[in-house]
């Protein structure tokens, strides 16, 4: 009877100690996945983040010096191009649009501001290869900007094999690439034209960008539009007919998306405006439109005034609570109506 009290006694120690155990084991990866996600909360606020401004002439001093070399016509614009775009890369926490991990899977702010900086990278790299690269329609293409187009054109949320990191470094070294070759007299196959209708050209896509982009922030109250897609010209038509009055309103899902997007196109385009400023000094000048670039980046730079809100409110027109997007709305509106006088001016003679 002892021996088996006796046994009963040492089986239920055991069991206690494994009870003892397991609790602690619990215990340990509560405490892990506690550590793990205060960690993940830190990184995704510091990640939410946008970079600061950088200055333009500055960055364009710094890298000729470093190359040993004289800046000349093209050169800033093509360095503020590399700079956009490695910032873009490089800043806190990386680039987050293709994260697949946390924190920077549960972040959407930080991945559509990135998409807003891309654009623009991807529309400059495009009008230097086919506009400001070339002399004439029936010129060549630079060799350089022929691989820093398609690269900087790669799927913005591919993770791996290849990454979209190493594509669009890809197109930055092809990018420092042609930078270089402007600087070198011997290499006269690489230019820069600093015309009045190149600019225009490449004018034009900003407007169309800033225009749709004004639009869908206006629209994150609502609003009756009346259809004039067809106005102005009796024989137009179109695919498909819609109705003559209809609702335009952003779903409330998607109005901080289109917001950080804003902002970071904004960002984007006030130093590569910056850039133009140096670049197309002469024909500015000339045209007597310096004042109005200058205006033009004065209101892109409203739209990078520190957010003190949390969230993007959503207030309507005239209520109670404020409407971020309108108010970034009427910047970008006031800078694509700047553009559409700019490209006004740089057409008269």
């Amino acid at each position: 009877m002892r021996e088996k009290l006796g046994d009963s006694v040492e089986i239920m120690k055991e069991r206690l100690e494994d009870m003892n155990m397991g609790s602690g084991l619990r215990r340990l990866l509560i405490a892990i996945v506690i550590i793990y996600c205060l960690i993940t909360l830190v990184l995704g606020y510091l990640w939410s983040s946008e970079p600061e401004s950088f200055s333009v002439q500055q960055n364009a001093n710094v890298l000729a010096e470093e190359l040993g070399i004289e800046p000349v016509i093209g050169f800033t614009t093509s360095v503020t191009l590399m700079k956009v775009a490695e910032t873009m890369l490089d800043k806190s926490g990386g680039y987050l649009s293709n994260d697949l991990l946390l924190p920077g899977i549960w972040l959407d702010n930080i991945p559509n501001w990135e998409y807003g900086v891309l654009v623009q990278v991807r529309d400059l790299s495009r009008a230097l290869r086919k506009d400001f690269s070339r002399s004439q329609s029936q010129s060549t293409q630079d060799k350089d900007l022929e691989i820093a187009e398609p690269q900087l054109h790669f799927d913005n949320d591919s993770w791996a094999v290849p990454s979209t990191e190493s594509e669009y470094r890809r197109g930055i070294k092809a990018l420092t690439s042609y930078s270089k070759r402007l600087t070198n007299p011997a290499d006269d196959k690489s230019q820069f034209y600093a015309r009045a209708d190149n600019l225009s050209q490449w004018l034009l896509d900003v407007e169309t960008r800033l225009g749709s982009l004004s639009q869908r922030l206006s629209a994150s109250v609502g609003k009756r539009r009346l259809n004039t897609d067809l106005a102005g010209d009796t024989a137009s038509r179109q695919s498909t007919a819609n109705a003559d009055d209809q609702e335009v309103k952003t779903p409330w899902t998607e109005i901080d998306d289109v917001f950080y997007e804003a902002r970071g196109a904004s960002w984007a385009l006030l130093h590569i405006l910056k850039a133009v400023e140096i670049d197309f000094r002469a024909i500015l000048e000339k045209k007597n439109a310096l004042v109005s670039v200058r205006q033009i980046i004065r209101e892109l730079e409203g739209t990078q005034e520190p957010m003190w809100s949390p969230m993007i409110l959503n207030g309507s027109g005239f209520g109670l609570f404020a409407n971020h997007s309108l108010v970034m709305a009427s910047y970008v509106s006031r800078a694509n109506s700047g553009i559409s006088d700019l490209r006004a001016l740089l057409s008269r003679g």
